[in-house]
């Protein structure tokens, strides 16, 4: 079944096409990995998900129904996202911020019910902060309030998760245990991960932008291929089993991209002189 679907989505910045005709779909249960280069188009296809931007050109549909037709409330309690621009500006505790994920199920100042206060402990001790309950979030590390954000995402009780970078600021064994987090959580997820070993591992599949454009998308071990990260990426690399897992893994040649982007630019510098 189909939760989630990007339905030839394009979208504009200031006259400028940054996503194109975007179809992807993830399934029930599915974790699909959105990566490509920095600029092209990752995060501003999330955005159109959870609703920060309205799409020139498509639509999201969840579960059959067109995203922008649902109340604002309605698609709340179906996708919780965490954002790069996720920030706690109000030094609430931990525990009060993850509470705030239940917002859209509740009435006005409606009191949070035995249920709901369990579902949040629940959520703090899987994101390892619950012994950071009482603490005031604008003390933590940038890690730990990325945590903290995960779980006030889980306590939303979503459909659809949207992670845009949730390894940033982590530690490994904290992204570790988050993306094997999200294959064992039964939601629809669309991740944005640079880490492409990372995405491999955690990944069902995973569709890759380059300039706007999908140019790849399937399981990791279709997909991650010599000829695209040097399409794609601008890298030169070897790709290799895991030798425990098969995982397809990206050993990077550090010396051939230092000649590469010095081949790249002199060629640059030498048109430019030319004209």
């Amino acid at each position: 079944m189909t939760r989630l679907l990007l339905d030839d989505l394009s979208v504009s910045i200031d006259g400028t096409a940054v996503v194109r005709d975007l179809a992807l779909a993830v399934a029930d249960g599915e974790v699909v990995g959105l990566v490509g280069p920095n600029g092209s188009g990752k995060t501003t296809a999330l955005r159109c998900v959870y609703r920060a931007l309205r799409p020139a050109g498509g639509a999201v549909w969840i579960d059959g129904r067109e995203l922008s037709r649902m109340p604002l409330r309605d698609s709340a309690r179906v996708i919780a996202a965490l954002t790069q621009e996720g920030r706690a500006d109000l030094d609430l505790t931990v525990e009060e911020v993850v509470a705030l994920g239940r917002a859209p199920h509740l009435r006005g100042n409606q009191a949070l019910s035995a249920r709901e206060r369990e579902l949040c402990r629940q959520a703090m001790a899987r994101m390892e902060v619950l012994h950071l309950a009482g603490r005031g979030v604008l003390a933590l590390s940038g890690g730990e309030r990325q945590r903290v954000l995960v779980a006030r995402a889980l306590v939303q009780e979503p459909r659809v998760l949207v992670l845009d970078e949730p390894t940033n600021h982590l530690d490994l064994h904290h992204q570790i245990r988050l993306l094997s987090m999200l294959r064992g959580a039964g939601l629809s997820v669309l991740v944005t991960l640079h880490d492409l070993n990372l995405a491999a591992s955690a990944c069902d599949r995973l569709a890759v932008l380059s300039r706007g454009v999908l140019v790849a998308c399937g399981p990791p071990a279709e997909v991650l291929t010599e000829d695209l990260l040097r399409e794609a990426f601008g890298v030169e690399a070897n790709v290799v089993p895991h030798p425990l897992t098969g995982v397809p893994q990206v050993l990077y040649d550090l010396g051939a991209a230092t000649t590469t982007t010095t081949t790249t630019a002199t060629a640059t510098a030498t048109a430019t002189k030319g004209n």
